[in-house]
């Protein structure tokens, strides 16, 4: 599991718990839907497509791919493999 996955999950179990116990503590009233909602959905909204982008590009740091690179003395004779980012 990368860090953004582990953060992406904390978010969402943070967010479940916060959830259930303003749902649970929170007294019924019929009253119309406020501002309340449609930000709460633009916040879920953002926060489940920002996972996705974030899911979907490469990693931060920069390493694209990596491999072993042949290395050389000054004489020219092969010395040993080294892995190499680039």
């Amino acid at each position: 599991m990368s860090i953004t996955t582990k953060i992406a999950a904390l978010a969402l179990a943070t967010l479940a718990v916060t959830g259930s116990i303003a749902t649970t503590t929170s007294q019924a009233e019929a009253k119309p839907l406020g501002w309340g909602v449609g930000v709460g959905l633009g916040i879920a909204t953002a926060a489940v497509v920002g996972t996705a982008i974030a899911a979907s590009n490469d990693p931060y740091y920069g390493y694209r791919r990596c491999g072993w690179s042949p290395r050389y003395n000054a004489y020219g004779q092969f010395v040993g493999n080294v892995r190499t980012c680039y």
